[in-house]
């Protein structure tokens, strides 16, 4: 993966002023629920500067990246974790790849998303239309990946995961994802929570969460201003008798690089591997979706390469 440097020197400075960014896992009332935040400013300002995207595309995309980044805390090890979203609307679907070891990458069907008319909200329903949500988890030495998939209801990524929890998972959930833009257009502040119910959650502590959850500043807001994730989770949920869990880094991370392009060209039929020799285009150009990086082969490489 080829990193694209964010040229805004204004917001680079605002990054470096900001903490690393971080997933962090809590519990609340004595385990009765689970709270998994992330802070991701960084990570999102890198993925759109990899795909070159406006801000409405950031704001769709960058909402998944969040999601993943919650979900990754699900898994551990070597694991990964796959959010799906295929859908008739103008964003035509996403596809999010996160590891246990905090690393996201993926993208957005269609960019720019095709509207037939300026958006008057960031309300997506209509953008995502009909469509349905999926998730898989890829456990290492499991051959067969686990998926699980609603049709989506809302329109809304936050509330269609939490719909999937609870009739996948039977786990009532609650999930915020809060991307916050300056009056240029700049992401200066993004992170996520994603609370979960455990076994023993009595409905009292639901109830009261769910009310909680409708009167949080904007996260991304806050993590704007140069505060911490944890912060802000021991800060608005003090009521709840926080208990800090774990620490894991979070980035926008890929695992192509040129020497798998190498070995793919490698192992193209000899038709195929001619074909190219004789008509180009040179340099051949091959494009990663999941980071968009692209790797440059000039004609004597491919020579090499393809002989």
């Amino acid at each position: 993966m080829i990193k694209k440097k964010i040229q805004d020197e204004t917001l680079l400075e605002h990054l470096t002023s900001l903490p690393e960014d971080a997933r962090e896992v809590f519990i609340l009332q004595n385990g009765q629920v689970r709270l998994t935040a992330i802070s991701a400013t960084t990570m999102i300002n890198q993925m759109r500067a990899n795909f070159e995207l406006g801000l409405l595309e950031t704001y769709v995309l960058g909402q998944a990246y969040l999601a993943g980044g919650l979900l990754s805390a699900t898994v551990k090890g070597n694991d990964r974790i796959q959010l799906n979203i295929e859908c008739g609307g103008p964003i035509g679907g996403i596809s999010i790849e996160a590891w246990a070891c905090g690393a996201v990458r993926g993208y957005l069907k269609h960019v720019p998303i095709p509207l037939a008319k300026p958006l008057e909200s960031l309300d997506l329903n209509e953008l995502y239309g009909p469509g349905f949500l999926s998730i898989t988890k890829v456990l290492e030495g499991n051959k067969t990946p686990f998926t699980g998939q609603v049709m989506m209801q809302y329109g809304s990524l936050a509330q269609d995961l939490a719909f999937y929890y609870l009739q996948s998972e039977q786990t009532p959930s609650l999930f915020s994802l809060s991307i916050h833009f300056d009056k240029e257009g700049r992401v200066v502040g993004s992170g996520a929570l994603f609370l979960q119910s455990m076994p023993d959650c009595s409905e009292g502590i639901l109830e009261r969460l769910e009310v909680k959850s409708e009167t949080l500043p904007s996260l991304g807001a806050y993590l704007a201003g140069g505060k911490s994730i944890r912060e802000y989770v021991e800060a608005e949920f003090a009521d709840f008798d926080v208990k800090h869990l774990a620490l894991q880094t979070l980035g926008f991370s890929c695992t192509c690089d040129r020497r798998q392009y190498s070995q793919y060209l490698k192992q193209l039929d000899p038709q195929d591997k001619s074909e190219i020799l004789a008509d180009g285009p040179f340099p051949l150009q091959l494009n990663c979706l999941n980071c968009n990086t692209t790797y440059d082969f000039e004609k004597e490489e491919l020579e090499s390469l393809l002989s």
